[in-house]
């Protein structure tokens, strides 16, 4: 059966996404927070597999407006949910209501459970549901008087790739280190370095990007559990990504930091990511780093100074970043940086400039 699938996206990734979909060979449709595309429960596990720059992937079952509770139970109950759910379905619901009549996420998720579980039981022919096997956890949007009622297929979200266990001060989000990498302009035949690796989150997304390894291959999605998608097909697709994971063709791809402890937790992550053949990090200071190439891509997302001690401290790490550029003269920089003042202590413009989030902070992803 084919559905109506959705990838959600943070603030500015959705063009990504959408352009993700399209090389996966998915006609897609893009949307504020989320990118649209259509196909089969294996499908949606392609997307969980392969996308790099999304958060989730879901099932839309039932869009349409909703002025009441009457309407709301409507539009659950005239959905499909024998096709996707068994009898003992474990049905957890979720919603989030904005601008619309209805505004409480309490009296939906109660309005939606009880449409679903009559669907249910008139199925099957069952007085109740037991909620004893695998997990649909059930979505609700309310915007502006209108529903999305979706499956969550993922689990787990998708930037959980499962090599990060350790956090260090400001974590960069998987996705949103992806698609930094995606977005540099840089072509896998330079070497990349990032000169703030933290704990290394852009060397390993640059690595698998660069290497074609897919960001889910070493993880499990919650509708592998359930019991209408074809499990031999899953295998298949898992396999074709192994057989597609190409490191041997990286090019240097090396960090450093002047912190021993980020170090180490990065080269705890490179580990747990299986790349430590094809990394290598150290503890130096950016403004004594020399690299054998003149030619290299940077990548960096350094420190933003959100407090006023550390301000005086960024700017001069900014101003250092010039001077490793200059060091460094066909190279490229391509930084995200929380800190309006980065291309004033920089020294010059960055020639492209767009607009993300790092969790809740604003940011901008810059080129020089």
């Amino acid at each position: 059966m084919n559905y109506s699938l959705i990838a959600t996206a943070a603030f500015g990734l959705e063009g990504i996404v959408h352009r993700e979909l399209e090389q996966l060979g998915y006609e897609a449709r893009t949307e504020n927070g989320f990118v649209r595309f259509g196909g089969t429960l294996e499908d949606a596990f392609k997307a969980n597999l392969w996308l790099r720059t999304a958060d989730r992937v879901l099932i839309l079952m039932a869009e349409g407006p909703v002025m009441s509770f009457e309407d709301l139970f409507r539009l659950v109950r005239g959905s499909p949910w024998q096709e996707l759910m068994p009898r003992d379905a474990t049905i957890p619901v979720s919603c989030k209501c904005a601008r619309s009549q209805l505004m409480s996420p309490s009296d939906c998720q109660a309005i939606v459970k009880k449409a679903l579980t009559e669907e249910l039981m008139a199925y099957y022919h069952i007085s109740w549901c037991a909620e004893s096997g695998p997990r649909f956890p059930i979505h609700i949007s309310i915007h502006q008087n209108q529903a999305r009622v979706m499956v969550d297929t993922s689990g787990d979200a998708l930037n959980r790739r499962g090599y990060r266990t350790w956090n260090g001060e400001a974590p960069l989000r998987e996705t949103l280190a992806a698609a930094m990498a995606m977005l540099s302009g840089w072509r896998d035949t330079t070497p990349l370095h990032d000169p703030c690796c933290g704990t290394g989150t852009l060397l390993i997304e640059s690595a698998f990007l660069a290497s074609n390894r897919a960001p889910g291959l070493k993880r499990s999605f919650l509708m592998e559990t359930w019991p209408k998608v074809d499990q031999k097909l899953l295998e298949r697709y898992r396999n074709e990504a192994k057989a597609a994971f190409t490191p041997e063709k990286l090019p240097a791809i090396t960090g450093s930091d002047i912190d021993p402890e980020a170090i180490e937790l990065c080269r705890n992550h490179i580990h747990q990511a299986g790349m430590d053949e094809y990394i290598q990090v150290s503890v130096t200071d950016l403004n004594a780093l020399q690299l054998p190439e003149e030619k290299v891509q940077f990548l960096a997302n350094p420190p933003y100074g959100e407090r006023l001690s550390d301000q005086k401290q960024c700017l001069a790490l900014y101003k250092g970043m010039r001077g490793l550029l200059d060091r460094h003269p066909q190279s490229h920089l391509a930084v995200l940086c929380g800190n309006p003042s980065f291309e004033r202590a920089f020294g010059r413009r960055a020639s492209k400039k767009r607009r993300f989030y790092n969790g809740r902070l604003e940011c901008d992803y810059m080129l020089f």
